[in-house]
């Protein structure tokens, strides 16, 4: 279920989830998973933390330990849907996928028309459940990690590239470096990134 909430806290673990306008398998469409490892990258280079990930064709799932940043999360989340959707716009335009993106457009609507939005991406709200526990983050890592094999991508979870699974069933680092659940418990989210 999508929220359209305000995150209050300025900092913390949370697991997010965010969909493709209409469940559209974008991230496969425009081959741009690598889209979201470089938001990722910005995450970093703020001081933020990604705990683990999963990013299907259509959505993706990301538990990520925020800092205390003056930047709410919720615009952090933003910000990094709207640096996505330009970059799925533009490898959809290099691949002459104009229908789709002329479905996206169409999509738009009068409010975000105004603002000059011209493709709608991704659905205007995100989940968003915080992480209080060791358990709850082991629950939502599994959760996250087993849905490739729910949609039948694959059989193993560690076998699906786009996702932090094959680090946390094998220790080995994959296509993009996370941190566990366990190594967070070490980090100070509380103070300011210098």
């Amino acid at each position: 279920m999508s929220v359209r909430r305000k995150i209050h806290e300025t900092n913390g673990v949370f697991f997010i989830t965010f969909t493709c306008a209409r469940w559209l398998p974008l991230f496969e469409m425009a081959n741009g998973y690598d889209s979201v490892y470089k938001w990722f990258d910005c995450l970093k280079r703020a001081g933020h933390h990604i705990v683990g990930y999963v990013i299907m064709p259509s959505h993706v799932h990301a538990m990520i330990a925020f800092k205390e940043s003056s930047t709410s999360i919720n615009t952090i989340i933003a910000n990094g849907k709207r640096f996505m959707a330009y970059d799925l716009v533009k490898r959809l335009a290099q691949q002459n996928k104009t229908e789709t993106l002329g479905q996206m457009a169409g999509w738009v609507n009068k409010t975000d028309q105004l603002k000059n939005q011209r493709h709608e991406m991704f659905e205007p709200s995100f989940d968003r459940k915080e992480c209080f526990s060791i358990k709850f983050m082991e629950q939502k890592t599994s959760y996250m990690h087993q849905n490739p094999c729910k949609d039948g991508l694959v059989c193993l979870p560690e076998d699906y590239m786009p996702s932090s699974a094959k680090y946390y069933f094998t220790g080995n680092q994959d296509t993009y470096p996370v941190i566990t659940y366990m190594q967070l418990q070490e980090i100070d989210l509380t103070s300011s990134p210098c």
